[in-house]
């Protein structure tokens, strides 16, 4: 990543555009929906694949197992080691092949 100063100082860097792909993932105690933010003409997989510690999560709702609310916040960063799965709800199936999203 480029960076720049100004001459009192104040640090400049270039912007990452990014697209937020509504999701839901899994973690070794909560199910989290919310928005991941990946870069423009990546894959999911690219975003939860980089080398970052933490992955950021916005409009996140974290719900206990049973699907019951526990928090909600504007952002939120997981540890990525704490990741079962991820997938965009846009492409979630019930077990009998019905899309959920449009419901």
């Amino acid at each position: 990543m480029k960076v720049e100063f100004d001459e009192k100082g104040k640090i400049f860097t270039e912007v990452v555009a990014k697209d937020e792909v509504f999701s839901e993932l899994q973690t070794t105690t909560h199910i989290i929906r919310g928005y991941v933010h990946v870069r423009k003409n990546d894959r999911m997989t690219d975003e939860v694949n980089r080398d970052e510690r933490f992955l950021a999560i916005t409009s996140a709702t974290i719900c206990n197992p049973d699907g019951s609310t526990r928090y909600t916040t504007d952002f939120l960063v997981v540890n990525r080691n704490h990741i079962i799965w991820l997938m965009p709800i846009d492409e979630k199936v019930d077990a009998s092949g019905k899309d959920e999203s449009s419901s």
